[in-house]
């Protein structure tokens, strides 16, 4: 038996509390995740895990066992960080969280980048609007746009994104009739928003007047929008503005070709949205990884040269 990796799949199976999500994360059967750890209580001679056909629980000698492997395959992870760091040689998995959108038109092609430039190295991309726990998922590094909490993750700032008001020209086209369009935040209330609900502030859209507004500039003002539709995916928004159902407000990377193009236009131009900050975020077991850091770097690079 390797106790190394026995340990590593013990930690695993304990931190993500199903023995089925790490035969996922190694490839393995089910089976055979189990029988490593069974290999390694028959070693130890004390059995780690109460197993039931809900639910695992450590025992009280696994508790004890768990919080000094732990800590054993966190340095072992990060003592090999270390050395592929100095031969610039990465490999194995590393695994990805991301929102729908942000990770389909943004960090997709940075990621198929990264992965040209390291053939060794596979990365798994796990695209979810909602919250995502990244010890439970065994997640290495995660990019998440907003304010953070407090929640004890390892947080690299690597940019930030700004917002606009934005309505396809079939949406435009089938509201104008004669009006001219909206001047303030306020004239957004005859009109069907597009709600994201995975939004801190959900339906009240705030701005600062710029140069452009017709009031002062620096002037805050904040609106609580309606409309028929709302939803918690990125996706879906996209969707409904370019079939001209709503206006939406959204990172501009969301609509960066449409506006382009001109099939998207910016509502309230004169009007800023504030800019949501883009953080990496890692638990503190991946301190020190290599190919967390050259992944991040490589995020941060991409980030900065398309504008945020």
């Amino acid at each position: 038996m390797d106790k190394l990796r026995a340990m590593q799949t013990f930690v695993r199976v304990v931190e993500s509390g199903s023995f089925s999500a790490v035969a996922r994360e190694s490839g393995a059967t089910q089976s055979a995740v189990s029988k490593q750890v069974a290999a390694l209580e028959q070693a130890l001679g004390a059995r780690l895990l109460s197993r039931t056909t809900r639910a695992l629980a450590l025992t009280e000698e696994g508790q004890r066992y768990f919080e000094q492997a732990q800590r054993i395959v966190a340095e072992v992870s990060e003592a090999e960080s270390v050395v592929r760091s100095a031969s610039q040689r990465l490999s194995g998995w590393l695994r990805v969280a991301a929102a729908v959108g942000f990770g389909r038109l943004v960090l997709l092609p940075i990621v198929q980048r990264f992965l040209a430039d390291h053939p060794d190295v596979r990365i798994d991309l796990r695209l979810n609007d909602g919250f995502v726990d990244l010890v439970e998922e065994g997640i290495d590094v995660a990019l998440r746009v907003g304010e953070m909490a407090d929640s004890g993750l390892l947080a690299r700032r690597v940019g930030s994104t700004r917002r606009l008001v934005v309505a396809s020209r079939k949406y435009v086209r089938r509201h104008a009739r004669g009006k001219a369009a909206p001047r303030l935040p306020q004239d957004l209330l005859a009109h069907n928003c597009v709600v994201y609900t995975e939004l801190a502030t959900r339906n009240e859209w705030r701005f600062t007047a710029g140069p452009g507004a017709p009031v002062a500039a620096g002037t805050q003002q904040a609106v609580r929008v309606a409309g028929n539709l709302q939803t918690n995916s990125s996706e879906i928004v996209r969707a409904a503005v370019l079939d001209g159902h709503g206006i939406g407000y959204s990172p501009v990377w969301l609509f960066a070709d449409e506006l382009a193009r001109g099939e998207v236009v910016q509502l309230l131009p004169g009007w800023q949205a504030p800019e949501l900050p883009m953080q990496l975020v890692s638990p503190p077991a991946r301190r020190g990884s290599a190919k967390v850091k050259a992944f991040g770097d490589r995020v941060a690079e991409a980030l900065a040269a398309g504008g945020g």
